[in-house]
């Protein structure tokens, strides 16, 4: 649609926060979509004042705000911010100086305890509305300990490009005046190409910034080249960096080219392993596809061990460049204890551990049943699950590698028997109606359903609702500043 066809709607109030983190708003609808509902025999829901819901990025509620409409759709709107005519009482000012560009850490501008008030009341909308279920009452959320350098990884990219925003080009008179070159950062949101050059996260220790603009000054003093997402070529490609409890990180350094013995990406690699010893384990994998995932590549050692290791409750866990671990460590042993507190394991039971990644939660677990049972896509994750167990003297599991609704069937059932509780922790679709009704014919006394995205468990929920009662709800804020938040649901059958 045409811009002259987008309103400027003024003095709008936001009221909310809605999908995706974005503010909302209700403004009048625009008489052409009022003339398309109302032919449709649309309802205004509002008492007859025809309103839409219109979406805002970076805005809180309480702020007063002139909106030029950038998508305008039957049913909602969406809408940038063209002048704050006031800011709300709520507002609080960023710490990050990216805030706004690089698209995370959204909710930056309102106070801690607002963003856990909206998460709480997103965990109650989504299960009330998508599951339509009976619900006890929502225990209040477990806010995280520390709101800033909370995360055990990130992943930057390179360009050889940076992106540059409009402001940015005005303020310095002209894009010609502005040096483009070498972006290392992250991707501008749904811009595949774009990559927003970083010089201060706030997400991880100070130290991945250190190593991050390290490797660009060391990359820009050595002409080693960035890669070129259209063409395909570059030498830098991704920068993944893990820290664990102690301090010790991983850094796995993604090249798009082949390099031989003697390739100047190894001055890079070895500058590395001399200006930072915090790294252990010193990375790199050549990858020459068409996609940034490194799940599907070789990964060589240039220094240190393959990788490095966490620690929780007394318990050893080896993490690896492809492992999944979650991301606030703190706060995944706050997860990881309430799961456990609703599994209730006397020590006699048989516990199914579905999408077990690494085995953090069937070995956390295993010490309280008779035995524990993981199961998990991925190949390595598994082997990985094994070797955590081994490490810690636990000889109680047993891990399967493969499809959920494959693996997961009656026949498996029957041959290590029917769990008394299952715990599953899917990723964000949820699980497959197939792995429901498994779950459904092996009937476990308690499911304790560990989600990233209420949506989908509420979706889940009402599957479930056949045999199962939900009797405890707990949403855990395991990333501060976004409007993500991780839910565990306790069912027990009826």
């Amino acid at each position: 649609m045409k811009k002259k066809n987008l309103p400027l709607l003024e003095a709008v109030t936001i009221t909310g926060i809605g999908a995706e983190g974005k503010a909302i708003c209700r403004v009048p609808m625009p008489r052409n979509v009022a003339a398309t509902n109302d032919a449709q025999g649309g309802d205004s829901g509002d008492g007859g004042t025809s309103e839409i819901v219109c979406f805002v990025p970076y805005c809180v509620p309480g702020d007063v705000v002139d909106l030029q409409v950038t998508k305008k759709k039957h049913s909602y709107m969406e809408a940038r911010v063209e002048r704050f005519v006031s800011y709300s009482a709520k507002r609080t000012e960023p710490r990050c100086p990216h805030y706004g560009e690089c698209g995370g850490c959204k909710w930056q501008i309102l106070p801690y305890e607002e963003q856990l008030r909206y998460k709480q009341q997103q965990v109650a909308d989504n299960l009330t509305r998508i599951g339509k279920v009976a619900l006890p009452a929502i225990t209040p959320i477990l806010g995280s300990k520390h709101i800033y350098e909370y995360r055990n990884k990130l992943e930057f990219s390179a360009a050889d490009r940076k992106w540059v925003s409009w402001d940015t080009i005005h303020a310095a008179g002209g894009l010609e005046k502005i040096d483009t070159a070498y972006g290392l950062g992250f991707h501008i949101p749904n811009c595949f190409d774009k990559v927003l050059d970083i010089e201060e996260c706030s997400l991880m220790p100070d130290i991945n910034n250190r190593i991050r603009n390290g490797v660009r000054r060391f990359a820009r003093e050595h002409g080693l080249t960035f890669y070129n997402e259209h063409t395909h070529q570059g030498l830098l490609r991704t920068l993944i960096l893990r820290t664990n409890h102690k301090g010790e990180m991983m850094l796995v350094v993604s090249f798009g080219e082949e390099i031989g013995h003697k390739h100047a990406a190894f001055s890079l690699l070895e500058y590395l392993h001399q200006a930072f010893p915090e790294i252990i384990s010193l990375l790199y994998v050549e990858n020459l596809k068409m996609n940034d995932t490194i799940a599907d590549q070789q990964i060589h050692v240039y220094y240190g061990q393959d990788h490095i290791m966490e620690e929780m409750e007394g318990l050893q866990f080896k993490v690896g460049a492809k492992s999944f671990y979650q991301t606030n460590t703190e706060q995944a042993y706050e997860l990881y204890k309430v799961a456990r507190e609703f599994a209730a394991l006397s020590g006699n039971e048989l516990v199914y551990d579905l999408y077990t990644g690494t085995g953090t939660i069937a070995n956390f677990v295993a010490r309280q049943a008779r035995q524990v049972i993981g199961i998990e896509y991925v190949p390595e994750a598994i082997e990985d699950a094994k070797v955590n167990s081994q490490i810690n003297g636990i000889t109680n599991t047993l891990f399967f590698a493969g499809d959920m609704k494959d693996v997961l069937c009656d026949a498996f059932l029957k041959e290590h028997g029917r769990p008394d509780v299952i715990i599953t922790d899917p990723p964000r679709a949820g699980m497959h109606e197939d792995v429901i009704a498994t779950i459904l014919r092996a009937e476990p006394k308690r499911i304790v359903y560990v989600s990233c995205n209420p949506a989908t468990q509420a979706r889940d929920l009402s599957m479930l609702d056949e045999l199962y009662e939900v009797t405890r709800v707990q949403p855990v804020d395991m990333f501060p500043h976004t409007q993500h938040v991780e839910n565990v649901v306790l069912l027990n059958h009826r």
